[in-house]
């Protein structure tokens, strides 16, 4: 379901993303798209319109990789937390677990976040020739060129967005289930 929905999103992920670079380009490397309906439309007859899923395959990726090690983290998490202490099942072990959850996802998503950026803002050099042939070819580069602290760049941020978005998550998911659970 996050790969469908991730490749569906695509166009409009990739409208976001080259926007908000725009502004750090030079000006006259800069797209100065409007908005992202006119992002769209330009992509479309400026690139073609398979150019709207480029990046797709990171975005993608990434929705795979952060969707199962959310989902595998939180449920090892809450067990270990549960075997280990004295706790009962409830909201702090569900908070512990999907705090855990939330940090091995933005481990594992920063370096394919850096990644689909970059594929989605690249543009061809004089020879027509693109940077990046694909995600780990991005990442790889990155690596070589810049260390590997560079596809960790924002970390902080990523963490502090995926920690409550997983706690919000979980525990809804386990009050949900509570609830359905309870009905005759």
């Amino acid at each position: 379901a996050g790969a469908i929905g991730a490749a569906v999103g695509n166009p409009a992920d990739l409208a976001m993303v080259r926007m908000q670079a725009d502004g750090r380009l030079p000006l006259e490397l800069r797209r100065n798209y409007k908005h992202g309906g006119e992002a769209l439309m330009r992509v479309v007859r400026e690139e073609g319109v398979l150019a709207l899923w480029r990046g797709c395959s990171p975005t993608v990726t990434r929705a795979m990789i952060v969707t199962a090690s959310q989902m595998a983290v939180y449920d090892k998490s809450k067990a270990v937390i549960l075997d280990t202490s004295k706790m009962a099942d409830g909201l702090a072990v569900q908070t512990g677990a999907s705090f855990c959850a939330g940090i091995v996802a933005a481990l594992t998503s920063n370096p394919i976040d850096l990644a689909k950026s970059r594929l989605m803002t690249m543009k061809p050099d004089a020879n027509g020739k693109m940077p990046y042939t694909g995600t780990f070819d991005c990442i790889l580069k990155t690596v070589r060129h810049e260390g590997v602290g560079a596809v960790y760049k924002g970390l902080i941020p990523t963490t502090a967005r995926q920690v409550p978005l997983n706690v919000v998550r979980f525990v809804s998911v386990e009050w949900c289930k509570k609830m359905l659970t309870n009905i005759d």
